[in-house]
């Protein structure tokens, strides 16, 4: 069965790709089955029974995801959702129910493992990123996020990035250019290396990344939009935020942590880049909960 008009129109809305969302989760919940069935439900449950199951937080987090759990259940057999007043980006605590489903009781269980999975890792990442939007509140630095993404999920989790109060950086390597050290060492320097991106995409924002304060001046000389200060203390952003002077933004980036994010944040940049929000975000415990028969 395709996605439910609903469900469809809500993916849209948050920007996601439902069609994308849908091809999602059918691999996964295939690659859970791998070509077979859910051998202990059907050893276990009766064939025409039916259930209800609640999805329940354990810990306390922001949740993201619950559409596309939602995505997982109704491919996962003729299963009934209903909603709560849980909406992603909300705050949420041990206890509250995200969601109830309903249907044959083995199709419950066998879409509870893979929509947990997503539901819980983009709560995570949420989660994750709500810590450290709360961390530079009330600075002007906004928190973004990389090209550091699980293989697959990339439109997933930067969806999670904005739930929990982030923002994306590109979505892939097509629609920006960022330039990097590599890039610098083919293209023989920073500026030549920033003309040869403008000369080819003259429309296209370019990102230069920088190590210190004199390839931040050439940057600059050069006409770049957004720069990139790579594994630069505090101080030195500070530096370069005098030197820039509202010429480009700013980006830190690199050796950040929860720690010092606020004051990397009052050096006045435009953004801090957190590649963890993605590759290193611990998952937010939640539980599918089957309710008793009576």
């Amino acid at each position: 069965m395709t996605l439910s008009p609903d469900l469809t129109a809500r993916l849209a809305a948050a920007e996601l790709d439902p069609a994308a969302v849908e091809a999602l989760v059918r691999a996964a919940l295939a690659e859970d089955l791998a070509g077979g069935i859910d051998v202990t439900s059907a050893a276990t449950v009766p064939a025409g029974q039916e259930s209800t199951a609640d999805f329940v937080v354990r810990g306390s987090g922001v949740v993201a995801g619950l559409a596309v759990a939602e995505a997982v259940m109704e491919a996962a057999g003729d299963v009934r959702v209903q909603r709560t007043a849980a909406a992603d980006g909300d705050l949420v605590r041990p206890g509250d129910v995200l969601l109830s489903v309903s249907g044959r009781t083995r199709d419950l269980l066998t879409g509870e493992r893979t929509a947990l999975n997503l539901l819980c890792h983009l709560s995570g990442v949420a989660t994750a990123t709500r810590q450290w939007a709360d961390a530079v509140a009330g600075t002007a630095a906004a928190v973004r996020d990389t090209r550091k993404t699980t293989p697959g999920l990339r439109a997933l989790e930067k969806y999670a990035v904005r739930c929990g109060g982030g923002v994306n950086h590109r979505m892939s390597l097509s629609d920006a250019a960022l330039v990097k050290d590599n890039h610098v060492v083919a293209a023989g320097g920073v500026a030549e290396a920033f003309a040869a991106v403008r000369a080819m995409w003259p429309g296209l924002p370019v990102e230069v990344e920088v190590d210190s304060l004199a390839q931040l001046r050439t940057a600059l000389d050069a006409g770049a939009d957004l720069v990139l200060l790579d594994n630069m203390s505090p101080a030195l952003m500070s530096e370069a935020v005098q030197i820039t002077a509202g010429r480009a933004r700013l980006e830190a980036s690199g050796g950040l942590t929860l720690d010092t994010a606020r004051a990397v944040a009052e050096t006045g940049v435009d953004y801090i880049a957190v590649g963890a929000l993605t590759h290193s975000a611990p998952v937010l415990d939640i539980g599918l909960d089957l309710r008793e028969h009576r």
